[in-house]
């Protein structure tokens, strides 16, 4: 009978502790949304190590916020528009980001390309996150004065008018307070160095927090 009584104690104390091991192997996931940056080398880390761009930066930043995110970077140094709208429908199937950041047309501008070319391909990606549910945000970039006035404000207005157009956020010049220093930026004058990025981010950061709620 005591052999009986130690036996069944002892299946019950194994059996209670592969439960307990259970519970600690399978912890309740967390509730993640992912956020998707669909950028040109200004956020990919042109000529800095990744961890000291902006997108990285960011997403320290997040990791410390409940409920969690996740921070998709799907920026390619000379991406133009055109580029990031023939990527855009691939991107929102596989992740299914809740954000889409939209960092594009600084490649165009340096072209000289159309800029009617440029707000169409913006206008298309914007419109490609209403189905997929994702908020936008649009950043806008400046171009050097050598462009000429009406290129440039052109380009300005392109940024401006669609993000009134199809409510989107938008930050009108990712590098304000920055591009004009020339401490803060690399040598070709179009990149910043890794001691002006967390600036680039505060300037993101002021109109994306509200997205995240």
């Amino acid at each position: 009978m005591r052999r009986f009584l130690w036996l069944l104690l002892v299946l019950l104390n194994v059996g209670l502790f592969g439960v307990r091991a259970a519970d600690a192997a399978t912890p309740k996931a967390a509730s993640t949304k992912t956020l998707l940056v669909l950028g040109d080398s200004l956020s990919a880390a042109h000529n800095i190590a990744v961890e000291q761009g902006w997108v990285h930066l960011l997403k320290v930043r997040l990791d410390e916020m409940e409920p969690g995110w996740t921070v998709i970077n799907a920026s390619i140094s000379g991406e133009t528009s055109l580029g990031g709208r023939n990527r855009l429908s691939a991107l929102l199937t596989k992740h299914r980001p809740a954000v889409l950041v939209i960092e594009l047309g600084a490649n165009d501008g340096l072209r000289g390309l159309p800029l009617a070319s440029l707000r169409d391909n913006l206008a298309a990606m914007i419109d490609a996150a209403g189905p997929a549910k994702a908020k936008v945000l649009l950043l806008g970039i400046e171009l050097p004065v050598n462009y000429g006035p009406q290129y440039r404000d052109g380009l300005r207005a392109v940024y401006a008018d669609l993000a009134k157009e199809k409510h989107a956020a938008l930050v009108p010049f990712l590098l304000q307070g920055v591009a004009l220093d020339p401490a803060m930026m690399q040598n070709d004058g179009l990149h910043p160095v890794a001691a002006g990025e967390p600036m680039v981010l505060d300037t993101v950061w002021s109109k994306l927090q509200p997205l995240l709620r």
